[in-house]
């Protein structure tokens, strides 16, 4: 892949690049085993969504454990809507930025967001989006970079830049738990519950198969954290709502509807 007359990458524009990358199983980040672990715990689904589902593999476990489940997949391109054939029942191409995703409401009984949030801005859009169309007991499952991880820690005491959110890179949101969890009670009080956490990924690698036991034994401190939350009581809109109650001083898109009360009111 080259980027410049050099035809060496661009800065930024592939990961991996580091010596020590060879010694990391990447399949780690995205955390399939954990994926099987909070869908294995859900008792009944009829309707799976996945947004940014890649190649299927996450569809594709739900698919083994849950048959009799409709699975759709939401891509923002045809690149890997094509290559989702026959892995979902439906495929959908949509900006989960801007568009109303293509279910009603209260008819999800699970959303999965893999290692897709740290990519997007308009997480207000998106979380009033899911919350939407989650039925009241349904799940999110969204797995995320850490940026409280161990080797983040150890980058920022000495004057580094978190190597998942690097100013020239595709990442532009940062998540931890504790942040995270702060931003679901503040937007939507007692709207969801925290069912599962864990973490998975570990940097450095460690030697061997101390990569899992590691990010079991000090989930905040893995490279991703995987977060399976409950909506708990009916959605009126308050994610879309917020960034406007709380006067924040960013344009967010929250809908036609609510940019107009909010600019109404300023």
């Amino acid at each position: 892949m080259s980027g410049n007359s050099t035809g060496k990458p661009l800065y930024g524009s592939t990961g991996g690049q580091h010596p020590l990358a060879r010694f990391i199983n990447h399949l780690e980040t995205y955390a399939p085993h954990v994926v099987e672990d909070f869908v294995g715990s859900i008792s009944d689904i009829r309707l799976a969504v996945d947004l940014g589902a890649g190649s299927g593999r996450d569809l594709g476990i739900v698919r083994r454990l849950h048959p009799n489940a409709t699975l759709m997949a939401v891509e923002g391109g045809a690149e890997y809507a094509n290559g989702l054939a026959g892995k979902a029942d439906e495929i959908r191409i949509s900006n989960i930025e801007r568009d109303r995703l293509p279910v009603g409401d209260g008819e999800a009984d699970l959303i999965i967001a893999n290692q897709v949030l740290e990519h997007t801005k308009e997480v207000f859009w998106i979380f009033h989006e899911v919350s939407r169309s989650l039925k009241v007991g349904g799940h999110f499952l969204f797995g995320v970079p850490n940026i409280c991880s161990f080797h983040n820690r150890f980058l920022l005491l000495i004057g580094r830049q978190p190597t998942q959110h690097k100013l020239c890179s595709a990442h532009v949101r940062p998540f931890s738990k504790r942040d995270t969890v702060a931003f679901l009670n503040a937007c939507f009080p007692g709207g969801y519950e925290l069912v599962k956490f864990r973490g998975a990924q570990f940097y450095p690698p460690p030697p061997g198969n101390l990569v899992r036991l590691l990010a079991n034994a000090f989930p905040t401190l893995a490279f991703s954290i995987f977060f399976l939350i409950k909506k708990t009581k009916p959605y009126q809109g308050e994610f879309a709502s917020y960034p406007g109650r709380a006067q924040l001083e960013t344009n967010f898109w929250t809908g036609d509807e609510m940019n107009w009360q909010y600019k109404s009111q300023r």
